[in-house]
């Protein structure tokens, strides 16, 4: 495995919320450098300067993981775990399914 690449990637909301995968510290190093300069903060900040230490070798990939990660968490980035969702519809339709039975 290459040194910037992450363990688990972070599933990210981007556009007009289609996720993406954000598989390395390039990768999340690229979104941090588009995110617009007027909503940069102090968590964007210190996920870009992590990003930028494990691009040099200075700090582990996973350790610029977590605060990318932290960075998409704050301002709602994250994308849902699609397991999750997933059993939620399997569990919505199940439910359906019963009522239509009953009903």
């Amino acid at each position: 495995m290459k040194p910037d690449m992450f363990r688990q990637p972070v599933f990210i909301l981007v556009g007009l919320g289609f996720p993406a995968e954000v598989r390395s510290v390039m990768d999340a190093y690229r979104h941090l450098l588009e995110w617009p300069a007027s909503m940069r903060d102090t968590a964007h900040s210190f996920a870009l300067k992590a990003c930028s230490a494990a691009l040099r070798g200075e700090i582990e990939a996973e350790t610029a993981r977590g605060l990318f990660a932290a960075f998409a968490e704050k301002h709602d980035l994250l994308a849902p775990d699609t397991n999750s969702v997933a059993a939620s519809r399997l569990q919505r339709d199940r439910i359906r399914t019963c009522d239509e039975v009953d009903g």
